[in-house]
């Protein structure tokens, strides 16, 4: 049975130069509706390039991405922006807030996205 997320061996390097820094290493894992999951571990250990990963902000290197029946593991960041406008949310642990907005047109910022008038999010 495959979860609503489903990561297989995913892998996710950064290259510095010749220097190749391999930051996941084959991570799988299965989150399932109404499941709650914590990601820990050390400092430097992967948590955040894996959120990324989930929460469609970064692309593997290697492996597979399923997210509700739909491979977004090898997406253009087009497509990318539009699964994160439809089907997955992230709160940071920083505000991520953009200065020039109050915090109503902060929050109903992804619903213009999504299509809705000013007027209707006011």
């Amino acid at each position: 049975m495959q979860g609503i997320i489903h990561l297989e061996e995913i892998r996710k390097s950064y290259y510095m130069g010749k220097q190749v820094l391999e930051v996941l290493r084959g991570v799988s894992l299965d989150i399932f509706k109404n499941e709650y999951v914590a990601l820990m571990g050390p400092s430097g250990s992967g948590k955040s390039t894996l959120m990324n990963i989930i929460g469609c902000l970064d692309t593997p290197t290697a492996g597979k991405y399923i997210l509700n029946d739909q491979d977004v593991s090898k997406m253009e960041d087009n497509a990318l922006a539009d699964i994160r406008n439809k089907e997955i949310g992230f709160v940071f642990q920083q505000f991520n807030l953009l200065p020039r907005l109050t915090a109503l047109e902060n929050v109903a910022l992804p619903l213009i996205y999504a299509g809705f008038s000013k007027k209707t999010t006011n």
